[in-house]
């Protein structure tokens, strides 16, 4: 039994090491795996106290296992009480004055890398992103190109010779949530009323997988975040994707969609560039497929989930503040048809 748990909790500790996922879980959730400059200082700080903590392990822990073998009862043992010392000057001055040098080198340690963190200059390169946390999703906002989106961010790729930051602002529109990549940066709260910043700058193409750090109600465990670091090319092509109108839908059950969609209470809060919609309670519409998931990661974007998710919220997302508009079948799939064209 012991074995089989030292062997449990050994593998469960290398895959925090590794950043391997844990239990089956798609997030790499890791801040081992560095991929932007703020990541890469909070994990040199991380690897720094680690090595520190872990000496300090092996040095308490070998003078425990030393004391417990040299003075463990012998079988010649009379019962008697060994001799009796009171008082070491070098030694209380040892574990006063040690712990006093280590704590301070971790603090001023820790202090250089937040305020350079906090402190950086921005370039007249950098990307502006404003992004603002709901129940339970994120709106995301990119104000010098006139896009709104929700739940993945697209940002430019970062290299030493053509550094390319992106900066946020982060707010929240009604509790406390909190914006958490751990492979680009580390975690900082969205708070009504105010306005908190961060930067990232993706040194690789690809997706980075984050989720909202700070419990904000029910379904805080399904608002996850997905940042993509696109090329400059495609970054700019998928800007000019987004500024584009919504299409028209060609099909007639897309039509007949459009204008249940556009009748019902969808658009009180909902927004779809070029028709009547414009709610600002949900997400933008606008390019809603040309999102890989919906309702913020609870499921992948397809139009079977988005049929499933229009006619009973609950069934991806039970606590959503999307509520259920009781439609028939006939209504929901010409809505979903609708939707489907929205690229």
């Amino acid at each position: 039994m012991f074995l089989r748990r030292y062997i449990f909790f050994a593998g469960t500790m290398a895959m925090l090491w590794s950043g391997l996922p844990l239990f089956g879980a798609e997030s790499r959730t890791s801040i081992f795996s560095p991929q932007s400059g703020p990541a890469r200082s909070i994990a040199a700080v991380s690897h720094f106290t680690l090595a520190i903590t872990g000496l300090i392990f092996a040095v308490v822990g070998g003078l425990l296992l030393y004391v417990i073998i040299r003075f463990r009862q012998r079988a010649n043992d009379d019962g008697s009480e060994p001799p009796q010392i009171f008082g070491s000057t070098q030694i209380e001055l040892s574990w006063t004055i040690i712990p006093v040098l280590i704590v301070t080198v971790l603090f001023l340690t820790t202090a250089r890398v937040v305020f350079d963190i906090q402190d950086a200059i921005k370039p007249k390169s950098a990307l502006d992103v404003t992004v603002i946390g709901h129940q339970f999703w994120w709106e995301i906002r990119y104000p010098g190109f006139q896009v709104t989106t929700a739940n993945e961010l697209h940002v430019p790729i970062s290299t030493a010779s053509a550094p390319a930051p992106t900066f946020l602002k982060l707010t929240s529109a009604d509790v406390v949530h909190s914006f958490w990549v751990p492979e680009l940066a580390g975690k900082t709260d969205l708070i009504p009323n105010r306005i908190n910043e961060l930067w990232i700058s993706p040194e690789v193409q690809g997706l980075f997988k984050g989720q909202c750090a700070q419990f904000c109600g029910a379904e805080h465990a399904l608002m996850l975040l997905r940042v993509y670091a696109d090329t400059p090319e495609e970054f700019a092509e998928w800007i000019k994707r987004q500024q584009s109108p919504a299409l028209a839908p060609a099909s007639d059950a897309a039509v007949q969609g459009r204008k249940l969609f556009e009748t019902q209470a969808c658009i009180n809060c909902h927004a779809v560039n070029g028709t009547v919609a414009n709610g600002r309670f949900g997400p933008d519409l606008t390019h809603l497929m040309s999102r890989e998931t919906l309702a913020a990661g609870a499921a992948p974007n397809t139009p079977e989930n988005l049929a499933r998710w229009i006619d009973d919220p609950d069934t991806f997302k039970s606590g959503s503040l999307m509520p259920s508009m009781h439609l028939t079948k006939t209504q929901t799939d010409q809505i979903t048809a609708y939707l489907v064209t929205l690229k």
